[in-house]
């Protein structure tokens, strides 16, 4: 089975666990602590998913860790579950496939706009009204800022790419010249 297609099965479970507690960005911020935390320490991953260290210790040593975090009773037996079945190393991808689910359940879409300079509070809050209108769901936006795009906009929203950058204009004025 693929990485995804496990990745995407614990985060739906994890959702509809979420969805019957009323926990669902509870969970999803814990998911955001425990993948930070086990992808930023290589020693506790690779302790966590080395077939030597023994199951037991695996097991001491996470519960001492999440006990630190304080997480929900159901989001520290999620975690359990994943060490038994052997899935932590896929937790971050089940972090970001549980963020994908649950956005969907809330009505809410994630955009990436990359621009030439950084962009002002206002004219960020100008373009997540129109992406909102756009798209008639509740818009988070991540700006970016990438000087090798001359000027202009490349957002990025529900899996599509939307490039009005000079960068890709100039492009696409040389590539009509080449061809005459």
């Amino acid at each position: 089975m693929s990485t995804s297609a496990i990745s995407r099965r614990y985060a739906r479970a994890l959702v509809q666990i979420g969805v019957e507690k009323n926990c669902v960005e509870q969970f999803g911020e814990e998911m955001g602590r425990v993948s930070t935390l086990y992808m930023g320490h290589k020693d506790f991953s690779v302790a966590l998913e080395s077939p030597t260290f023994p199951r037991e210790m695996k097991v001491s040593l996470l519960n001492e860790v999440l006990s630190q975090l304080k997480l929900s009773e159901g989001m520290s037996s999620f975690i359990g579950l994943l060490l038994e079945k052997n899935r932590l190393k896929f937790i971050d991808t089940i972090r970001q496939s549980y963020q994908d689910l649950s956005d969907e359940l809330s009505g809410i879409v994630r955009a990436r706009i990359i621009s030439a300079e950084a962009l002002g509070d206002d004219q960020i809050a100008t373009i997540c009204s129109v992406l909102e209108q756009q798209t008639g769901k509740k818009v988070i936006i991540e700006a970016l800022s990438n000087a090798e795009q001359l000027g202009g906009l490349q957002v990025e929203i529900g899996g599509k790419i939307y490039d009005g950058t000079v960068k890709t204009q100039l492009k696409r004025i040389a590539d009509t010249l080449k061809k005459g």
